[in-house]
């Protein structure tokens, strides 16, 4: 009997290009700012990036442009996103009726904490000049700091998967879903 081997290196390969941006904007102001210094249109995406923890459930925003000259699509993702959990006080007390609530930060790249939008950019081979790009998105007045981030060094790269946007009925109904317990 023949051993057959799969090989899957070629599922591992990276196919895009990783900025990491740090700001005090807001999601939907930073893709404005993007969308008038280059020459793309961001907008916000339906399929937001839907985050289950211990702690909670979150959504990480995602504006999207896709390039149909070039064949080159852009997300625009949120990394940071806060869950409140409400939890009742089990002790018989003066304040035994007090309801808390408790903020938590969660991370689509818990690597990257500090780091508030990445910027990804897919199947962009040599069309682009990165950074020429870097260089263009570091003259929006609030940005603090752009870089590329090494994608061989992301340990949760599976939270980067998004499904395409294929159709307006899709994108309507659809949510992306990870989990980290």
């Amino acid at each position: 009997m023949a051993i057959h081997r799969l090989d899957l290196d070629e599922f591992d390969e990276i196919d895009y290009y990783l900025m990491a941006i740090h700001t005090s904007l807001e999601d939907y102001r930073l893709a404005y700012f993007i969308n008038k210094i280059l020459p793309i249109n961001l907008s916000k995406s339906k399929n937001e990036i839907h985050a289950q923890t211990k702690e909670g459930e979150a959504n990480f925003s995602r504006f999207y442009y896709y390039d149909s000259e070039k064949a080159v699509s852009w997300n625009l993702i949120q990394n940071k996103n806060e869950i409140i959990s409400v939890s009742t006080n089990d002790f018989q007390n003066l304040f035994s009726n007090e309801t808390s609530e408790v903020s938590t930060t969660i991370h689509l790249l818990p690597e990257f904490k500090k780091v508030d939008f990445f910027l990804k950019i897919e199947n962009s081979e040599e069309t682009l000049n990165f950074s020429e790009i870097q260089q263009q998105l570091n003259t929006i007045e609030s940005v603090a700091a752009i870089y590329a981030v090494d994608t061989n060094k992301i340990k949760s790269k599976n939270n980067l998967i998004f499904k395409k946007n294929v159709n307006k009925q899709e994108n309507q109904n659809c949510c992306y879903t990870w989990s980290r317990m």
